[in-house]
């Protein structure tokens, strides 16, 4: 994990057409803001990353723990992507962290029904679409022939549709399968299956435009488009240390601890009034700002004028994520991952060799898993004692080889605002990059992105906030950074 301290300034070479002195400032130092500071830095500007934790990564961290197997390094959450999400691999790439966050070679989801203990698999061929799913769906146990006909159906209809129309953000997911006859049972064996883990919500709590984004881009859009791929070694590793790294070589200077208090307009740039507690308080100027928080604390921070209605940000809400985390004295789950249906788990990963569990002397037999549990916001609150006697024995009625075992650690985290509610009508919610203040940007998943809140839509916001800066200060479009297909 990276120190608190401020980083030195580095200064790169200056590209042809850059203004002479431009200077960026970014607030917020998770997905979207490192983004937005890498990019701004290959363009030769001088950027100053103001963070106000003493980490880089925002909602993507990792922590130190002691339990009775050892000390392990814990993810704050499990967090996985696709192989659609072309801007967040081109993340790692640029952090170069590629290697130690690698897609599957084909999608292969174990889904395991808590009732009936069988175990089906959701996995793609080489065949184009949407064949690519055909045998899988063919062989899906946990939906009956005129279920799984009823989903071909609803998936040609889902082709169809345009993600971007307006009409489709004002109605719900969940109206819209029914009226393609999608039985209860089916939207918990498959569209819940999919749409809570990346939406963070239930069917009939999501903008159909949003549904149908993630089904048609991922499940639909290319045959390995719904590949997973998820971080083999702690999420610090990789979006703080590695991405502290990358930062520094590009010449950024990463203010930590250190939080934004007002911006003001000052001789046509902007200045930046930051707060870093013992080091006192610091005036920056900057011709170029990028606020890469949350959706309220960048209301709290825009100055009057900047978006037509700046209240309208309030409206956009917030869902949560619960994670649970067990170490077993012994090997209890022996795939890498599996979903379940009919059982208040969702998704259950393994991550023994990722939190170093297993490098700890007289531990080679322990297992530890992390439970993730989506659209939470009926246990999130719950203490400790009453998810623990409600979840390990639904894990040991999913995985047999648990009952008995030894449970040295059992503790919980808790996302409260995890992502922004994908509720019907968010959409007309969101804010472009762009804002009606000369200078000022905004970046973050809940904005205008047209994706989910997920990393994707926080490094895609990264980009688009650092294009239109870099539109604005007169950078030809040669210069720009690319935006993801």
């Amino acid at each position: 994990m990276t120190s608190g301290a401020t980083r030195p300034e580095r200064h790169h070479d200056r590209p042809a057409g850059r203004p002479d002195g431009a200077a960026a400032v970014v607030v917020g130092g998770g997905l979207a803001g490192t983004t937005a500071a890498l990019a701004l830095a290959d363009a030769g500007l001088r950027v100053t990353l103001v963070e106000g934790r003493p980490r880089l990564g925002g909602l993507v961290f990792s922590f130190r723990r002691d339990s009775t197997a050892g000390e392990l390094t814990v993810d704050n959450g499990q967090h996985v992507y696709l192989r659609c999400c072309t801007a967040y691999s081109k993340l790692l790439e640029r952090i170069d962290a590629a290697h130690l966050v690698p897609l599957q070679e084909r999608m292969d989801v174990p889904v395991l029904d808590a009732d009936r203990l069988r175990l089906g698999r959701l996995r793609r061929t080489a065949l184009p679409v949407p064949l690519h799913l055909a045998r899988s769906l063919a062989l899906y146990p946990h939906l009956s022939p005129a279920e799984r006909a009823a989903v071909v159906r609803a998936t040609l209809a889902l082709k169809g549709l345009d993600p971007a129309d307006p009409a489709l953000d004002e109605t719900d997911f969940g109206s819209w399968l029914r009226r393609y006859g999608q039985s209860p049972r089916a939207v918990e064996a498959l569209w819940d299956l999919v749409g809570i883990a990346t939406l963070n919500a239930r069917a009939q709590d999501v903008s159909m435009g949003l549904a149908a984004k993630v089904f048609k881009t991922g499940l639909l859009s290319a045959p390995g488009a719904a590949d997973i791929g998820w971080s083999r070694v702690p999420l610090g590793d990789v979006h703080d240390t590695l991405a502290s790294t990358a930062l520094e070589k590009a010449g950024v200077r990463i203010a930590l601890r250190t939080r934004a208090g007002a911006l003001a307009r000052k001789d046509g740039g902007w200045q930046v009034s930051v707060d870093n507690g013992p080091h006192g308080s610091e005036q920056l100027t900057a011709d170029t700002v990028v606020l890469a928080v949350p959706q309220r604390e960048t209301h709290a921070l825009l100055p009057d004028g900047a978006l037509d209605d700046r209240d309208r940000l309030l409206d956009i809400g917030t869902a949560p994520i619960l994670n649970l985390h067990v170490v077993y004295d012994r090997k209890v789950l022996r795939r890498p991952f599996f979903a379940a249906v009919g059982s208040p788990v969702q998704w259950v990963f393994d991550r023994t060799d990722a939190s170093g569990l297993t490098r700890v002397a007289g531990n080679e037999h322990c297992q530890y898993l992390a439970v993730s549990q989506s659209a939470a916001q009926e246990e999130i609150d719950q203490p400790v004692a009453k998810l623990r006697a409600r979840y390990l024995p639904e894990l040991e009625r999913l995985l047999p080889a648990a009952r008995g075992a030894r449970i040295h650690d059992f503790f919980v985290t808790r996302e409260r605002t995890a992502t922004f509610a994908p509720a019907p009508g968010v959409g007309r919610l969101r804010p472009a990059a762009r804002t009606q203040a000369p200078g000022l940007f905004l970046a973050g998943a809940w904005t205008a992105t047209g994706w989910p809140a997920t990393m994707e839509s926080a490094v895609r916001s990264g980009t688009a906030a650092a294009r239109e800066a870099l539109i604005e200060l007169g950078f030809p479009q040669g210069q720009l950074p690319q935006e993801a297909a």
